[in-house]
């Protein structure tokens, strides 16, 4: 019999509809949405502007980056990628029961510039992803995500996310316009998101422009892509958990997402070395940051991360671990995502096994 597998960390690729149809048609021309040049070359087009900094479809066909002699354009995205039933389909040939989405160009909607653009399109792709799901066949889920350009307006669309019936609030690690994640003004957002029993999903990727370690350093897609992703959610969990945010809000669950998984022990030490010796620094913290990440927070990984278990066991934080397949990016493996991650579960204990495979994501997400 075969073991069940939940895949908390998949993707979608968002379809023309979405900005020819969903978002307000004032708004149309500054979403993000693919444009093609004179030369028949995919392009992302943001704030009314095309951006030759990153051919999106490159990164969502799973073949994309890895043959240089061809090129995908946006045609060549699979329909399981925005067609909830073609996605239903995959996840019945992989043997994955269900899947938990999130999005792909719109990753990037904080370099949106104006607020209320920004707003709009969160508001747009959130009623997309919500008829995407309910074509599915009961197989996904999806978060939403919230314009932190504007933490009121963030705040507005978690409700609206929570009326969809949509999973959690999605947003980048970096900072929006240089907001912290434990800025005063966030509060109506954090309560409104643990207040209607949603997550908080931390989720970065390339190709952004916001301010950020990687782009205040590089401009080589090789050195930013090495450090955006863990850099910032080092410095996103540092924010949550040490900024307050968490024992402010003791209902909120938290996922720090695709950023691997090797830096997680490391920074969980360092956290609580620094509450042991510095915590007249931090009086609001009342319990070891090790602690907190513990009881309500979660970390995504890959399939080849999985020999890290064993210590993360050891410290206790086993529990907080769930798999993403990350289909239909192009560093996803497909087909074959279970088998892969079959592979690299069998040499560990069962119960931990277990945990990685659908365990941890059922505590995160609930029942389906």
């Amino acid at each position: 019999m075969a073991n069940r597998v939940i895949d908390a960390d998949g993707h979608i690729c968002e379809p023309p509809a979405l900005w020819n149809d969903y978002i307000e048609k004032k708004h149309r021309a500054d979403a993000i949405r693919v444009e093609r040049d004179s030369d028949g070359r995919d392009w992302i087009s943001i704030n009314g502007r095309m951006r030759r900094n990153l051919r999106p479809a490159a990164a969502c066909v799973p073949w994309g980056m890895d043959d240089p002699d061809k090129v995908p354009s946006w045609e060549d995205i699979l329909p399981g990628s925005y067609d909830g039933g073609a996605r239903a389909k995959v996840l019945e040939e992989e043997g994955i029961e269900r899947s938990l989405l999130y999005p792909s160009l719109y990753l990037i909607a904080g370099d949106i510039e104006d607020p209320k653009v920004a707003a709009a399109c969160c508001h747009a792709y959130n009623e997309w992803i919500a008829d995407m799901c309910r074509d599915g066949r009961g197989k996904l889920g999806a978060v939403g995500i919230v314009p932190l350009q504007d933490a009121a307006a963030a705040a507005r669309e978690v409700e609206h996310i929570a009326r969809l019936g949509l999973k959690g609030a999605c947003f980048r690690p970096e900072r929006y316009n240089g907001l912290a994640l434990y800025d005063e003004q966030l509060k109506p957002f954090w309560q409104r998101v643990a207040g209607n029993g949603l997550f908080a999903a931390v989720h970065g990727s390339f190709g952004a422009l916001m301010p950020s370690f990687a782009t205040g350093r590089y401009d080589n897609l090789f050195f930013s892509h090495m450090i955006c992703h863990p850099f910032e959610q080092m410095a996103a969990m540092l924010d949550i958990v040490a900024g307050g945010v968490l024992e402010q809000h003791p209902n909120l669950r938290v996922a720090f997402l695709e950023s691997g998984l090797g830096w997680l022990e490391y920074w969980l030490d360092r956290l609580d070395g620094h509450f042991e010796s510095m915590q007249q620094h931090v009086p609001w913290m009342k319990r070891r940051p090790s602690e907190l990440f513990r009881d309500r927070c979660f970390i995504s990984i890959e399939s080849d991360e999985a020999h890290r278990l064993p210590r993360l066991k050891e410290m206790g934080v086993d529990g907080c671990v769930f798999w993403g397949a990350d289909y239909p990016h192009y560093d996803c493996t497909y087909p074959g995502a279970v088998t892969e991650l079959e592979e690299h579960l069998a040499s560990l204990d069962p119960a931990l096994a277990d945990g990685v495979r659908w365990r941890t994501a059922e505590r995160f997400l609930g029942p389906a």
